[in-house]
């Protein structure tokens, strides 16, 4: 059984910043979840293949195609910060992680 510890502690390698309402909430749903986790492990699924999804289902979306955009420039001066000839991206990743 799940315990408010147990959420306090999920919540702050989240770090999300919950109130104790959302605490006792969470208690009950997560407990929930891993109630279904639980009743999943009852199954025997040794003679079972590997899948990904339980029916089959193909990519419904279009191929990618690279298509030369005709005026560069005119690109270059709708980007929010263009740098030369390239994008200027805010950094995603730390230098210290790595």
């Amino acid at each position: 059984m799940l315990d408010s510890e147990q959420v306090r502690q999920v919540a702050n390698l989240a770090r999300m910043d919950i109130s104790e309402d959302d605490e006792v909430q969470f208690v009950q749903q997560l407990g929930k979840i891993l109630g279904y986790f639980e009743q999943l492990g009852e199954l025997n699924t040794e003679d079972l293949p590997p899948t990904a999804r339980p029916i089959e289902v193909s990519n419904i979306t279009r191929s990618d195609e690279t298509q030369p955009y005709s005026d560069r420039e005119v690109l270059l001066a709708r980007a929010p910060e263009p740098d030369g000839d390239f994008f200027r991206v805010p950094q995603i990743l730390n230098a210290d992680e790595g």
